[in-house]
């Protein structure tokens, strides 16, 4: 049985808006930025007490941050990266991150009929495109980004560097597996429209008709056969000169700042 317990709820709720990043620079990074909230500081108990140890130490009590010891392996187990974490780890509140159900059930039906789209990752695995990625989104009229844990890069401190720190403040929606994710909001009256270059509308020519998710897949496969299946549009962006294909995080940008009028009535 599901714990409805709203206390759980609730704590299950404010940890799904956590970033946790690991690394000693990028931590120091983090705390020094005060417009950042900092959950929790994690060291491991095998670190020496050295002078960037110590940084960390005085920064975390500087902002009255909790700072806790764990043993090498929990330490392991936090940043999920035990061979770049260095023994520090530390938890980011994002408050725009939520899970996609939550969008599901909050997003009013009145809204159907003001643009709204998200961009939906499939398959993104390069860290640099990922971070590029989340800036272009966030940085334009987009209403956030949907990413998979399954089959995309993690956010990690090459992401959050490509990202320029954006990656804190950007609209992510979350979800496990995005074909079960996009099959969701399809059934929510939501359109699903991937970037494709074979038989696909010309960008500048599509027209929001329905809350629209657009697809991006990796540069050399594209979109994987049984999301291209369930879609209901594809869009293309038209090559010059025997060029075959845009960069992922460029095609991202443009897709993320296109003009595609206002939903009819």
């Amino acid at each position: 049985m599901l714990n409805q317990n709203p206390d759980y709820l609730a704590r299950k709720a404010f940890f799904e808006k956590m970033i946790t990043v690991y690394g000693r620079k990028p931590v120091i990074e983090v705390l020094q930025d005060r417009d950042l909230v900092i959950h929790r500081v994690h060291l491991a108990t095998s670190n020496k007490d050295s002078q960037i140890i110590k940084q960390i130490k005085s920064l975390a009590a500087a902002r009255d941050i909790e700072v806790v010891a764990h043993s090498r392996t929990e330490l392991s187990r936090i940043s999920r990266n035990s061979k770049q974490d260095q023994g520090v780890a530390c938890d980011v509140y994002c408050p725009s991150f939520q899970p996609y159900q939550q969008l599901l059930d909050t997003f009013n039906p009145a809204d159907r009929h003001k643009p709204f789209y998200l961009i939906a990752l499939d398959g993104v695995t390069n860290p640099q495109n990922l971070g590029m990625i989340i800036r272009s989104v966030t940085a334009s009229p987009t209403n956030g980004l949907l990413l998979p844990s399954k089959g995309n890069a993690t956010i990690s401190p090459l992401v959050i560097k490509a990202s320029s720190g954006t990656v804190f403040k950007s609209n992510i929606v979350r979800c496990n597996g995005l074909l079960d994710a996009l099959k969701d909001f399809q059934q929510s009256g939501f359109k699903l429209c991937t970037l494709s270059s074979h038989n696909a509308t010309p960008i500048a020519d599509f027209k929001l008709v329905e809350p629209t998710i657009f697809i991006l897949g990796n540069e050399s496969e594209g979109v994987g056969k049984n999301i291209a299946e369930i879609s209901d549009y594809r869009i293309g962006i038209p090559m010059e000169n025997g060029v075959e294909s845009l960069n992922v995080a460029v095609a991202a940008a443009l897709v993320a700042f296109g003009n595609y009028g206002t939903i009819a009535e």
